[in-house]
């Protein structure tokens, strides 16, 4: 005769399959379907928890990280009144911990030799392996260096008879999507992110500005050719007195 049947789930074991969070006390070592609601909640207010009906030592230190920040005794419990607490943050949609955003990728350095060529006819050419931003803001610049120096010109209209320093920078970065309004040279010192950039340096001051990409100079006056006018150039100018600044990521 076949021997007596066995259970395959304890009667303990079917009741905690029926619990859900705050039916009991819950603590390390417990298991059942109330622990996997415990980790689906922590979850959703921001402690990213494995949802395994386990209460183990992970989901503890969980529960202490959502003690400390919903002011609870901590001791890596849920108690019936702690789960009356995280319930009504659910709820409520609180988030008791953001993860802090990751830091961004150094910018892409320049290879040794990877700069802008300046060209007889006073157009510059960006090296190849320049991102296709710098690339934009080296063919903005070259639709311009024909034009006169003029005060406040850039400022009012994009195209425009002429371009003073900051107008003619302002410009330049606009035909790469980097501005949506012209700055002043006083403006460009807190433009964007503090140092100079690996590709991109703009330095800003109370009476000038001009701004460096791949290795090249462009602004007004200061220039090897004859025009006061908005030019490409290798010479550089001193940058004492001048805050450098740079594009997010360039």
């Amino acid at each position: 005769m076949a021997g007596a049947f066995v259970p395959l789930f304890s009667a303990a074991q079917a009741e905690a399959a029926r619990l859900t969070l705050g039916d009991r006390n819950l603590r390390q070592g417990m298991a059942g379907q109330d622990v996997r609601v415990l980790q689906d909640f922590l979850t959703r207010v921001g402690l990213r928890t494995s949802v395994d009906g386990q209460y183990g030592p992970a989901t503890s230190r969980r529960v202490k990280s959502w003690e400390r920040r919903s002011e609870r005794t901590v001791n890596g419990r849920m108690s019936r009144r702690d789960a009356r607490k995280l319930r009504t943050q659910v709820k409520a949609g609180v988030t008791v911990y953001t993860a802090p955003a990751p830091p961004p990728p150094p910018p892409a350095q320049p290879a040794t030799g990877d700069r802008a060529v300046l060209n007889p006819d006073g157009t510059a050419t960006a090296p190849a392996s320049a991102p296709e931003v710098v690339k934009a803001v080296i063919a903005a610049g070259n639709r311009i260096i024909d034009r006169p120096y003029k005060y406040g010109g850039g400022h009012g209209r994009w195209e425009d008879s002429g371009y003073d320093c900051s107008g003619s920078m302002s410009y330049a970065l606009h035909g790469a999507g980097l501005l949506d309004r012209a700055l002043t040279s006083s403006g460009f010192s807190s433009w964007g992110e503090a140092g100079p950039g690996a590709w991109i340096t703009t330095y800003g001051s109370g009476g000038h500005g001009y701004m460096v990409v791949a290795g090249l100079r462009f602004d007004t006056g200061y220039n090897d050719s004859a025009s006061d006018g908005p030019d490409w150039s290798a010479k550089m100018r001193p940058s004492g007195g001048y805050t450098a600044r740079h594009p997010a990521g360039l």
